[in-house]
């Protein structure tokens, strides 16, 4: 599995902003939605194109468009839900599935308890969004229903991760073909399984239900 921490300063300038407690709602998801179109230009590095002649108001040259099949766009509910509309400004042929998972707060499992997806993913190169890569446990469970499904390639795109969350990725990947981007890498896990320094609850602070 390749690793991408994008480094850039606009990215880190946001992060800042977005780490705040004292950053409202609607700040909030404005800088996400910027965020994912950032590290959405590193996620589609190597989306696939195919090659198509066009010509200009001056002369015939080459280019490039998407190839088909379209990629797919594959937010993790609810908190992902954040992060779709910058990578549909990045992508907008691309299609929408989307994963309902959560962490059972005991066991720290994931569980699915919605999707819409095609039944077949064959040959799909797909978009994984979730702010926070933290266990890894859900996002691993995600990875894993699109493989299962036939996808070719995925690609996981996370604001924040933490080494924990990265080793049980890779463990869970294999040998197959997959990407992680990260808008920063944090030191770990406190021992309620939040990411530290973290941000909080990614959902609770976008859609202001913080108690």
């Amino acid at each position: 599995m390749r690793v991408v921490i994008a480094d850039h300063p606009l990215i880190t300038h946001k992060l800042t902003v977005l780490r705040d407690k004292h950053t409202p709602p609607p700040t909030f998801r404005l800088l996400v939605e910027e965020l994912m179109m950032l590290l959405g230009y590193e996620a589609t590095r190597d989306v696939r194109v195919e090659a198509v002649q066009i010509e200009t108001p001056v002369a015939p040259t080459a280019g490039v468009r998407l190839s088909q099949p379209a990629p797919l766009i594959v937010p993790i509910l609810r908190a992902g839900l954040g992060m779709l509309d910058g990578m549909v400004k990045m992508l907008p042929t691309a299609e929408v599935g989307f994963l309902g998972m959560k962490r059972d707060e005991q066991t720290l499992q994931p569980e699915t308890y919605a999707e819409r997806l095609p039944d077949d993913l064959s040959g799909r190169q797909c978009f994984v969004l979730d702010p926070m890569l933290a266990t890894g446990g859900s996002l691993a469970a995600a990875v894993e229903f699109l493989f299962a499904r036939g996808a070719e390639e995925v690609t996981a795109v996370c604001i924040l991760g933490t080494p924990e969350g990265i080793s049980a990725l890779r463990d869970q990947v294999g040998d197959r073909s997959a990407t992680l981007v990260l808008g920063a890498l944090d030191q770990g896990l406190d021992e309620h399984a939040y990411i530290v320094p973290g941000l909080g609850d990614a959902g609770d602070r976008l859609y202001g239900t913080v108690g």
